[in-house]
């Protein structure tokens, strides 16, 4: 954990002290206004670290909008990163090729403020519209066979939710707004593929978030798994909340639903991290399943796929990726997870990988888009 926590420290003042020389460079032209820019990119910066080390000598309100200004700098801050990454680029190849135009340098000083003012209001318009696209959650409707076997069932009509990330941020109206989805749906079963939280329990409990969960309607109940954000903001008072909200939580646990189908559900990877044990094997989970009835699986993250095909598994659900949740960050979780997202099949087990309905960190999403899955499922 201090390792984590180091090297997050340090790579996020590096960047930080990078995209703040180039904005200094800028201002050149106005130089009474660098002190205004140091003290807002400043407070911009540190809001969200603060908020988490001084949680409990903060004011609710002073702390609303500190975790507002912070998750946002996140998205304005990776944004810069890459807009300044290419400026320099340019301007290393132009050393060798030239091929900026004359009138680039016959007033250098007012080029930099003029190039700053428009990546500022570039990286502006992206974070906004990534904003605007985190509100914006869809219904994916999927449809898939599992074999029947022993099940008195012949379809299932099941909701899969994922990464809610309930905070001031994604707060209660916006899990009012998802809520209201799920039961437009009139499901049979809801699952809640893990990190229902982004801050802690009690946080969430003074700000009355939560409470529309009590709301959710399905005919054989709704069932959650850990996910890695329920241990980052306390694994007990996380738990706790989710089962006073009527949601069956089960860690590393199996449960017969009548003559219908198996739940099995993991704890997250994350337990070893921050509880310094192991969750059981799946092989273990499986001992008391008699195979004769079909298996749905909640995992969090969905590394590992070749283990539930191995163990027999008929389908599994996952969340965790966001799918990256802002471009380019996308094309590295398709080069860690071998399902970054959506809907996979291997031999007898299926998979569907949800990008999620909230966001982590900042409410900002480029190239993937919130969701909530209906599974339309037929057993055959």
């Amino acid at each position: 954990m201090v390792f984590f926590f180091t090297l997050f420290i340090t790579i996020y003042a590096a960047l930080n002290f990078y995209i703040f020389i180039r904005g200094w460079q800028s201002l050149e032209i106005v130089p009474q206004f660098r002190i205004i820019y140091l003290i807002v990119f400043l407070f911009a910066s540190l809001s969200y670290i603060n908020t988490k080390i001084f949680t409990k000598f903060l004011p609710d309100l002073l702390y609303d909008i500190m975790i507002w200004i912070g998750s946002f700098w996140f998205a304005f801050m990776v944004y810069f990163f890459l807009s300044v990454v290419l400026l320099d680029l340019l301007r290393l190849l132009n050393l060798k090729f030239h091929f900026f135009p004359t009138i680039v340098y016959h007033n250098y000083i007012q080029t930099k403020a003029i190039t700053g003012i428009f990546v500022f209001l570039i990286v502006a318009f992206i974070v906004t519209a990534g904003f605007v696209n985190t509100r914006i959650v869809k219904i994916k409707t999927v449809e898939l066979n599992l074999l029947k076997k022993n099940s008195n069932l012949k379809s299932l009509r099941a909701v899969l939710v994922s990464d809610i990330h309930l905070s001031p941020m994604d707060n209660e109206k916006f899990l009012t707004k998802i809520v209201d989805k799920i039961n437009s749906l009139n499901p049979d079963i809801i699952f809640i593929a893990g990190d229902l939280f982004d801050d802690h329990a009690d946080i969430l409990s003074k700000r009355n978030i939560g409470n529309a969960l009590f709301k959710l309607k399905s005919k054989l109940g709704v069932y959650a798994c850990t996910g890695n954000h329920e241990f980052i903001n306390g694994i007990d008072s996380a738990c706790s909340f989710i089962r006073k909200h009527n949601i069956i939580l089960l860690r590393d646990e199996s449960v017969k639903i009548g003559e219908s189908i198996y739940i099995v559900s993991r704890d997250d990877r994350a337990i070893k991290q921050f509880n310094g044990t192991k969750r059981k094997p799946l092989k273990e989970l499986m001992s008391n399943i008699d195979g004769l009835l079909p298996v749905i699986l909640m995992d969090h993250t969905p590394l590992g796929l070749e283990e539930a095909e191995s163990n027999k598994i008929d389908l599994q659900l996952s969340g965790h990726t966001h799918h990256g949740q802002m471009f380019p960050a996308n094309l590295i979780t398709k080069m860690i997870y071998e399902q970054s997202w959506g809907y996979l099949k291997k031999n007898n087990t299926q998979y569907y990988v949800s990008c999620g309905a909230g966001t982590w960190g900042p409410p900002v999403r480029i190239g993937s888009q919130s969701e909530i899955v209906y599974l339309k499922i037929n057993f055959i």
